[in-house]
């Protein structure tokens, strides 16, 4: 038997820590919403439903019928109104039921809530908590997705786990021996380290100890750039700036060869599951066909890291929730860094 420590016992549980709702998450793709559909989403176990008006804008609600709480989601949108497919009360933009069909135009009653929603990038971001701060919070702007200088693709993946893990698996690089089997051995060298009280960043670069990179790779690094791995001089920088998260990655000088930009957004109200919303940037060559031409490697490549990501922390949920609590015996400091951000900036105590 596994006895847990009085340093453990007595530590705060990081993954009993909710994701603080006061920030734009996104909770779709625009390509999701299509036009006379309304669209099912989640927050943190708070079910939302999206749809479009006439104008093309976007109106987020809550996924019930104020009637007899039925979703939402299952009826139909009329020009700029949700109407439930139960009773065909019908809700516009602000949550307000404007129209009880069997009852008349000037029988309206409760309403359900609205949040305030932003597209930005291909993205659909909702303020699921205090709506009166949302004008003041930034909606983020995710990498280079809009940058042209950069090819970009989707990163996107169900994960069950708490949103912590996530962001500890990308901020710490010494778990490369996890991705030896599509990267060689790789020895990983911490260059600094740097945070504030919403934020913090560590800084890394890489040397192959054994083994060979794949073409996928190959594509991040040098194809088209005529820089080989014995002349390269590589530096990357991760950085949580609370709720996000971003990767840079420099080959020598001049603009980040990689720009990975990532969210992580809890589904159920135990936070327990999370949808990954990010966008991988590659900086395109001087002869962008040839970064296309290996692009399917480069996507291969990508989702087996992702995939064995995902394994790995699964894992780590898993073994959470079968001991009780937070055993992490974590020493490395960029990580207690990360985890004393996560933990200032979220609502503590909040899951059970």
């Amino acid at each position: 038997m596994t006895i847990q420590t009085l340093e453990q016992s007595n530590s705060p549980d990081l993954r009993r820590v909710g994701l603080h709702p006061d920030f734009w998450h996104p909770v779709a793709w625009s390509y999701e919403l299509k036009r006379g559909q309304p669209l099912a989403t989640r927050f943190a176990g708070e079910a939302i439903v999206l749809f479009r008006r006439t104008d093309g804008q976007i109106v987020a609600l809550e996924d019930r019928c104020a009637h007899r709480q039925v979703p939402l989601h299952l009826g139909k949108v009329e020009g700029d109104r949700l109407r439930c497919g139960y009773h065909g009360w019908a809700y516009d933009q602000s949550g307000k039921c404007v129209e009880i069909p069997y009852l008349g135009p000037d029988r309206v009653c409760n309403a359900v809530r609205s949040y305030p929603v932003q597209e930005r990038d291909g993205l659909i971001f909702v303020f699921p908590g205090n709506a009166k701060l949302a004008e003041s919070r930034p909606v983020p702007v995710p990498g280079s997705k809009s940058n042209p200088a950069y090819a970009t693709r989707r990163l996107r993946r169900r994960v069950d786990c708490h949103y912590s893990f996530m962001h500890e698996n990308l901020f710490d690089m010494n778990h490369q021996f996890l991705h030896r089997k599509q990267m060689g051995l790789i020895r990983t060298k911490c260059l600094g380290r740097r945070s504030g009280d919403d934020w913090c960043e560590v800084d890394y670069t890489f040397m192959r100890a054994a083994g060979r990179g794949s073409i996928g790779e190959a594509a991040i690094n040098s194809i088209g750039r005529g820089v080989s791995d014995e002349a390269r001089t590589d530096k990357m920088t991760i950085r949580t700036e609370y709720p996000y998260q971003r990767l840079k990655f420099w080959i020598d000088d001049g603009d980040a060869v990689l720009d990975v930009w990532l969210a992580y957004v809890p589904l159920d109200i135990e936070q327990r599951t999370n949808r990954t919303f990010g966008y991988l940037s590659v900086k395109k060559p001087s002869i962008p066909l040839v970064l296309y031409a290996f692009w399917p490697f480069l996507s291969w490549f990508t989702e087996r890291i992702f995939a064995e990501d995902k394994d790995i922390v699964e894992h780590e949920q898993r073994a959470h929730d079968a001991q009780g609590g937070d055993w992490n015996n974590e020493i490395f400091p960029p990580i207690l860094d990360l985890r004393g951000v996560l933990m200032r900036n979220g609502i503590p105590g909040a899951l059970v």
